[in-house]
């Protein structure tokens, strides 16, 4: 694995680094836009007085941080895949270029020495997955890695109260920040009542540093709530949501192939404002995730 110098430098001397994940650049933006908003959340954590360590496999070597001509040809790559936790040594022995999952994020980012990660939205628990056992590694892969994630929740096209359940399963903390409520990645409201509130980066701090204290091996997931001038209303999301169900049954789409079609069929249907509430999301948690990431240095 290879550690980015100025990340290395960070660590050493104890300064903040906050870990961005890459399947966002690779698999879940259209171009241009992911390159030029992969630069903006770097700089977004450096504004904050914090180190950005964007994770990728780079021709088979996992790397914490990138430079900014890695970055661009990540970002360009047309045939970069999609690695999670699960694909890390298959993709390094095969010499494979591939933007990481939450899942393998969070993985290299921990095992690299970086507590902090922000991200979009989670995997989860997949609608009718009581048929097709469809759960996202995501879920797993957190319940075995010490890290703070700050996330917009979990991607609202799963089954978010199964996916709710299954965290409480795996013992994974989940805090709402400045909310009592799961967000539901690009709507703020979903129903679903949150155990355990914060309402400063200090108090997200304060709960990671003390389940890490305790031994306790698990993630800490601050469910951030999309920025409300961009979240999108939950009936306009809905009707959208269910044309997209119904499209992707009826052309079959399956297994990984499923998350993307269902976020480009919503980006139609919401005339954009799908891919506008992704954006903004993105932003607020890298900012967030800083702030926090600060918070633990202190």
């Amino acid at each position: 694995m290879r550690i980015h110098p100025s990340v290395e430098r960070a660590l050493v001397d104890g300064r903040p680094v906050v870990a961005l994940e890459s399947t966002v650049i690779t698999h879940g933006l259209p171009r241009p836009v992911n390159a030029t908003l992969a630069r903006e959340l770097e700089e977004i954590v450096r504004g904050q007085g914090a180190v950005p360590a964007t994770c990728a496999v780079i021709a088979g070597v996992p790397c914490v941080g990138l430079d900014a001509p890695e970055l661009s040809r990540l970002a360009a790559l047309e045939d970069v895949v999609k690695v999670a936790r699960r694909d890390l040594g298959s993709a390094v022995a095969l010499g494979r270029t591939g933007g990481t999952t939450v899942s393998a994020t969070a993985y290299l980012a921990a095992r690299a020495g970086v507590r902090v990660f922000a991200t979009g939205g989670l995997g989860g628990v997949h609608r009718g997955a009581k048929d097709s056992f469809d759960v996202s590694q995501d879920l797993w892969s957190l319940a075995r890695t010490p890290v703070l994630v700050v996330s917009a929740g979990a991607k609202s096209i799963l089954d978010l109260r199964a996916t709710h359940e299954l965290l409480e399963t795996l013992a994974v903390t989940v805090v709402g920040y400045g909310t009592d409520e799961l967000p539901g990645f690009t709507v703020r409201t979903t129903g679903i009542n949150l155990d355990t509130r914060v309402d400063t980066p200090e108090q997200a701090a304060a709960v990671a540093r003390a389940q890490w204290d305790l031994g306790l091996d698990s993630a800490v997931l601050l469910m951030n709530p999309p920025p409300a001038e961009h979240a999108i209303p939950a009936p306009e999301h809905e009707r959208a949501l269910q044309a997209a169900l119904t499209a992707a049954q009826e052309q079959g789409v399956q297994g990984k192939a499923v998350t993307p079609f269902l976020l480009e069929a919503m980006k139609e249907a919401t005339h954009g404002l799908s891919l506008t509430a992704n954006l903004a999301l993105l932003r607020s948690n890298a900012e967030l995730a800083a702030r926090v990431a600060a918070a633990l240095t202190r």
